[in-house]
């Protein structure tokens, strides 16, 4: 069971990468130390100057990196650690092998978390002895501009665990919501890929064309999402609307628990969208670094204006 603490605490993060370093960004400028590991040298080594980078985009003090410390290995990072976060890659396999690693060389009052987008945390934590300190940490990329961490339960995870980390999460300006059951996806990525799921349904009908999907989205209930959920959406219209409006449209809603046909042959024809140039959209190099910018652009106006509102 981990210990109680409050005030600063020493962070590690397992991964330097996108995830990694942006995880630490955001403990580093609440004033927490932060040790870092990778395995890949060069990515470790990039860290500190990628968190300089972002905080000078965001006009906030590049001096916060000095909480940030490097290691080399994974036991010196995790060494007198109070919360433990893995961010390495997508692997089922290379998870659980990291956390048996991370339980023998971090304390036992450490709490242990896992960034995953969507593999159950259950499973990933199967090989580690002390299952009641170890949950999900589900943040969203990039992680110092997102506000979300969705923080997922096991059925084994302690309350106590899941308050702090709670707690924790909140006191670094974050927001974190509580997912009850450990499934797949969770709750951000299964109400993100449903929606994903239809738009490519709609191309592959011949309903409209793959731009004209995104344009629907941005210029109609897109423009109300930031300040209209979907649950506030169908109370403010009203129940017996949006039940009127299920009858009519769900049978037509795409319902297939397979992946499209059309997806699969992109990725069979090696259409990977930025990756190739090509996917549902052709892309060139400009085109993608416009559209990287835009929403880059868009996340940092968001956050200033957050931060503003608190100061």
């Amino acid at each position: 069971m981990a210990a109680k603490r409050e005030g600063k605490q020493k962070i590690a993060v397992i991964g330097a990468g996108l995830m990694g370093h942006g995880i630490a960004q955001v403990f580093a400028v609440a004033g927490h130390d932060v040790a870092i590991t990778d395995p890949v040298p060069a990515a470790l080594q990039a860290a500190p100057e990628k968190i300089v980078r972002n905080l000078k985009d965001m006009q906030l003090d590049p001096a916060a990196v000095a909480h940030v410390s490097l290691h080399a290995s994974l036991a010196e990072a995790v060494a007198g650690a109070d919360v433990v976060f893995e961010a390495a890659l997508e692997n089922m396999e290379l998870k659980q092998k990291l956390f048996a690693e991370i339980e023998a060389a971090a304390p036992a009052y450490a709490i242990l978390a896992s960034n995953t987008s969507v593999m159950p945390i259950t499973a990933i934590m199967t090989n580690i002895r002390d299952k009641s300190r170890a949950l999900g940490t589900h943040w969203w990329n990039p992680p110092y501009l997102v506000p979300l961490v969705e923080v997922v339960r096991t059925v084994d995870v302690s309350d106590a665990v899941v308050s702090e980390m709670i707690a924790l999460l909140a006191s670094v300006g974050k927001t974190p919501v509580e997912v009850k059951k450990d499934v797949p996806g969770f709750v951000g990525n299964r109400l993100q890929h449903a929606l994903w799921r239809e738009a490519i349904a709609i191309i592959e009908e011949g309903i409209c064309d793959a731009a004209m999907v995104d344009q629907v989205v941005k210029a109609s209930f897109g423009r109300r999402l930031p300040v209209l959920g979907p649950i506030e959406n169908a109370d403010m219209v009203g129940t017996d609307l949006t039940l009127a409006i299920h009858q009519q449209v769900l049978p037509y809603i795409d319902s297939r628990s397979a992946p499209s046909p059309l997806l699969e042959q992109k990725v069979k024809n090696g259409q990977l969208g930025f990756k190739s140039g090509e996917g549902f959209r052709s892309w060139s190099e400009a085109e993608q670094n416009a559209l990287r910018k835009k929403v880059l652009d868009h996340l940092m106006e968001m956050d200033a204006k957050e931060r503003n509102a608190k100061t």
